[in-house]
């Protein structure tokens, strides 16, 4: 049995390896996440043969009841909370790896297991409060700006003593779990501290970050219980987590220091007047334009989400090309609030995988294309960062949308966007604003195609 158990842990790890490689193309990443979840069964039936004596009363419970919760979650939460969900999966992520190794504390447990049991509660109880902040700063119940104060440094270097103090202490006589607890809650208190400096436009980054501190936790807890595939599965999540962050920081030409201990725009504050005026336009002259063009990117940011006007998006698209037009979307590796945010977006809406071009494979086209539409994206287009070294952002590679014949930007107003900029792209000679809901100004232009 233990040898079929082994050969079950295997073939899971196999799935998991080759569903996150499928996970890497929009094309496949349905299909990776269904091996990725055969996977996981795999480990989970492996694992509970694995104990021997089970109580599968509970099992069952917690089955029913998450399923449920699953479920649920899957089908009433918008896609504009689809960040939030994303970081309370981080936090739940966190806590199971706490409370797991919490669990596999007994009176025998050499020093290795002691260890590994205070490495999977110290990260799981930071990513679980981090995580919970990330999601207060995206979902806006708390400020989303970057909270700093005197001498947080110094707080944040007494409470990592504390941390290793109490580890040292609890490591060295485990029968006083006094020392335990001590390391849980610093744990818990930490990871409040190490988010709330961190300001919203950095949350992308901060969301691949705590699904890695997750997945370190995971792999921590399974050295606790001795379980391999836990091992394998928090190693991995934890290695491709570290891997996106240090896409998402190079994407903002910041190092991951500069985005964990800086927050963002506190120090430099860009006092530069933006010269030139708003130039609204209406539907039907937008329409005119567009009706001409035979060259469009469309450049997708937050607000599409917030109007959910990814359907109408991909209709006004088909219209466009049955117009003549070549039509593609500008994926900018921070759109939106979590890696890949857009990317969701627009396969929700069923738009070709092969019009969707990256950044660089975007921003060499941009001079050839008749209309730029920005829809609801500010930060990630904003000429800023090229132009003006006063600039929070500026070093921060955008898409090159100015470079257009026309851009269309369509807000709801003039507000800045998640970072709190100012935007001059909204000045510019080629920008014409449409004010308005994203969704019904897309629907306005597609009655007057229609």
């Amino acid at each position: 049995m233990d040898t079929m158990i082994q050969f079950a842990y295997v073939i899971s790890a196999g799935l998991f390896i080759f569903g996150l490689k499928q996970l890497g193309s929009p094309a496949t990443a349905r299909r990776g996440n269904m091996i990725s979840s055969t996977g996981m069964l795999v480990a989970i039936v492996a694992a509970l043969l694995d104990q021997g004596i089970v109580d599968y009363q509970w099992i069952v419970i917690g089955i029913v009841v998450g399923g449920a919760i699953g479920a649920g979650a899957a089908r009433m939460v918008q896609m504009t909370s689809m960040p939030e969900m994303v970081a309370l999966f981080n936090g739940f992520g966190g806590m199971a790896s706490l409370l797991v190794g919490w669990a596999a504390l007994s009176p025998d447990a050499g020093t290795f297991t002691l260890v590994t049991i205070i490495l999977s509660i110290l990260i799981g109880g930071l990513t679980f409060t981090g995580s919970l902040v990330a999601y207060g700063k995206l979902s806006e119940t708390i400020g989303s700006g970057a909270v700093l104060f005197s001498g947080q440094q110094v707080v944040n270097s007494l409470i990592v003593l504390g941390i290793l103090g109490g580890a040292v202490m609890f490591c060295l006589d485990p029968s006083n779990l006094t020392w335990l607890f001590v390391v849980i809650a610093l744990s818990l208190v930490f990871g409040i501290m190490a988010v709330i400096p961190i300001g919203g436009a950095d949350m992308p980054v901060v969301i691949s970050l705590l699904n890695s501190y997750s997945g370190l936790a995971a792999c921590a807890a399974g050295f606790a219980v001795d379980n391999n595939i836990l091992i394998v599965a928090g190693s991995l999540v934890g290695a491709s987590g570290i891997i996106l962050t240090q896409i998402m920081c190079k994407a903002m030409n910041r190092s991951l220091s500069n985005v964990l201990f800086s927050g963002f725009g506190s120090g430099k504050q860009d006092t530069t007047e933006v010269e030139g005026e708003i130039k609204p336009i209406s539907v039907e002259d937008a329409y005119y334009v567009l009706e001409a063009a035979t060259n469009v990117a469309i450049i997708p940011g937050y607000g599409m989400a917030v109007a959910q006007a990814q359907h109408v998006v991909k209709e006004l698209t088909e219209l466009l090309e049955q117009n003549g037009a070549e039509v593609n979307f500008g994926i900018h590796p921070v759109a939106g609030r979590m890696p890949g945010h857009m990317n969701v977006l627009l396969a929700e809406a069923d738009v070709p995988y092969d019009q969707l071009l990256e950044m660089d494979d975007i921003n060499p086209r941009m001079e050839n294309v008749d209309v730029a539409i920005v829809i609801g994206a500010n930060d990630v287009v904003n000429p800023a960062a090229r132009e003006n070294e006063g600039s929070p952002i500026y070093g921060m590679p955008v898409i090159n949308v100015d470079a257009a014949r026309t851009v269309f930007v369509l807000k709801r107003s003039m507000a800045s966007g998640f970072a709190g900029i100012e935007n001059p792209l909204f000045y510019k000679d080629n920008t014409r604003m449409l004010f308005g809901d994203a969704k019904e100004s897309i629907g306005g232009l597609i009655r007057e195609f229609s």
